[in-house]
This record gives C-alpha cells, structure tokens and sequence, in this order.
C-alpha cells in the first residue's frame, strides 16, 4: 500500500482546485473536487486564516485523508485581533492591544506545537510573538508584558485557562484600536514632514547621503522612498534588453 502525502497551507473554507493544491492532487488520480470539499468542511471554523493541511493519499486505492493542523500563531493572534495584518514596522507601530484572555486562548490552541513546558511558559512564547506583529498585550510592549507575567501577574487567569472577554472589554479593545490608527496616522504625518525638512536643510547634496541621513534620524523607509525616491535603481527603458542579455 504506497501513500502519498500533499501538504499545503489553505483559507480557513476556501480552498480550490488553484494552484498549488490541483496541480499537486492531479497526478495522484484523487476526485479532486471531493478532496477540496472535504478541506472546506474541516477549516470552515479557521474562516479569515491561513491553515496547514495534509491531504493523505492511497495510490493504489485513490482513497484519501484529510487532516488539518492548527493555523500559525500569528494568524490566530490576528484573529482574536481582529486585523487582517500586523504593523509593517513593529519597532515603531502598534495595530492593536490584546487582553492576556486572548493570549491565553492562543496559547492552548497551539500547546502541542509550542515549546513551553507549562501553561505559563506558552503564554509567554506567544506573547512573544505579538511584539514582531506590533501588538500590545494588556496595554504594553510584549518584554513589559512577560516581566509582569514572570511576576505572577494573570497567573490565576492562565493557570484556570480563563478565555471569555465581556462584550465591554471588546468595545473597548476595538476603541484602543482606532486611537492606534489616529497615532499612527500622526507619526507619519510628523514623519513626513522631518523628512521633508531635512530634504530642503541638506539641499545641494547627493540624493544617497540625503537618504543616509533621514534613515539615521529614525525616519521610516517608506517616507524616505516617498520624499527622497531611490534613484540609483532605475528601471530599465522600455524595450531594452536586461542586463546580460543576448541580442
């Protein structure tokens, strides 16, 4: 009995028969309309997430299995945030604040595939990875929020798995999330205009050591590319052939 084994990572729902999972199912001679309903059924509850699956083929038979991994942590974190991507710059940026329920729900969805010892360890491990996402946790930076935890702060909460929010703390998560967005909409304003100022202090210099200089004084970037666009890479002109090509 020879088995194969395709895996691949779907939306929670929608898979298809696109590429890759079709292309990858043909050869192995499985209805592949079957194998796609069959994904869905199984990761309709992941809606909006990205999910590892495996689709475990007889090829003898051309009987099959489907099985379904959790979805990576940063997509579940993204989920109980509600946000469809974490910041571009996480240093600087901050999309949305969690409450350690949350964490901890994300923690025990994805125990058997963390590195934490106990339920404490795991917490921590997650909220570790809300810092490159540029998430806070209980309203600050994830080193602050496991020192508290390391601390014994929320210990009681994670040791009795504690996952429900009320309706209050959700409004109110999703108020701290537009106060994020309007900070985040000033800093590049601030931004912006830094730039901007240092484009006309350092006028007559070569438009290199402009950018140099902008990077050094913290400027993100996407608003030095904006205010003083990289010229050192031009585009090729149309219909010239590519470096290194033959004529």
């Amino acid at each position: 009995m020879a088995k194969q084994t395709v895996d691949s990572m779907v939306a929670g729902g929608k898979a298809s028969a696109a590429p890759p999972l079709g292309p990858a199912l043909g050869p192995l001679g499985v209805p592949i309309n079957l194998v796609i309903a069959k994904i869905n059924e199984k990761t309709k509850a992941f809606a909006g997430m990205q999910v590892p699956v495996k689709v475990i083929v007889d090829t003898d038979t051309k009987e099959f299995e489907v099985t379904v991994g959790t979805p990576p942590t940063s997509e579940l974190l993204k989920k109980e945030a509600r946000i469809e991507k974490g910041a571009a710059n996480p240093l600087r940026e901050k999309v949305a604040d969690l409450k350690i329920e949350q964490v901890i729900k994300v923690a025990q969805m994805k125990q058997d595939a963390l590195s934490g010892k106990d339920a404490i360890a795991r917490v921590k491990e997650v909220v570790g990875t809300c810092d490159s996402m540029g998430l806070l946790v209980e309203g600050k930076r994830a080193k602050d929020a496991i020192k508290d935890i390391a601390a014994g702060a929320f210990r009681d909460k994670i040791l009795s798995g504690k996952t429900e929010l009320t309706a209050e703390e959700l409004k109110k998560l999703e108020e701290e999330k537009i106060h994020l967005r309007e900070a985040r909409e000033a800093q590049r304003v601030a931004d912006v205009k830094k730039a901007n100022d240092m484009k006309v202090a350092l006028v007559g210099k070569e438009n290199r050591a402009i950018r140099k200089a902008m990077l050094e004084a913290g400027i993100p970037l996407d608003v030095v590319n904006e205010v003083a666009p990289d010229t050192t890479a031009a585009p090729a002109a149309a219909g010239a052939p590519a470096a290194g090509a033959k004529k």
